[in-house]
Parts: structure tokens; sequence; C-alpha cells
């Protein structure tokens, strides 16, 4: 039983791991009615975009980091406010 039961955890764990690794390696996928608003996302909380040395999608390293971006409804990203800013259009130096 104990055997079925380590088999199974394995198993659990390594179709975590491999979904994980995959949700990371690209952008989300384009949302319609979405804007890419830069600046406004927390650290690993982002849908793509986060400078050189990273992934993408969840690889951003700190809060509000401007060179990634999440997606927001359009018209809307511009208003969002961060402690280092609003939100913007374009990306912004990181």
């Amino acid at each position: 039983m104990k055997t079925v039961t380590a088999l199974t955890t394995a198993a659990v764990l390594a179709a975590l791991t491999a979904s994980v690794a995959n949700a990371q390696t690209g952008p989300v996928k384009a949302q319609p009615g979405m804007d890419k608003c830069y600046g406004i996302s927390l650290a690993g909380k982002n849908d793509c975009k986060a400078g050189a040395g990273t992934s993408c999608a969840g690889s951003s390293r700190v809060n509000y980091q401007g060179d990634s971006w999440k997606y927001v409804p359009k018209g809307t990203c511009v208003a969002i406010k961060t402690p280092k800013g609003n939100g913007s259009l374009t990306p912004r130096k990181a």
C-alpha cells in the first residue's frame, strides 16, 4: 500500500511541477477587451515581459516592475495607481 501511495504522490508532484514550468515559459494568451498594462503587477504575478534573464509570465522580480505587464480591462491602465506611479501602456525603466 505504501508503494502505491508513494508512486501516486510522486506522479502528482511531477504533474504539478510540469504545469508550473509550462505556465511560466511564455506570455499569457491575448485577452480580447484587455490592454497590456506595465508597472502594475506584483513580483511573480506578471502576465509577461520582465526584462533580461526572465522567462516571461510569473517571472517579475519586484513589485511594480516597469518592464513587466499584466492584462487589465481596456481603458483602465493609466488610472491604476501604484506606489511607483500610474500604470503605463508602454514599458518603463525597470
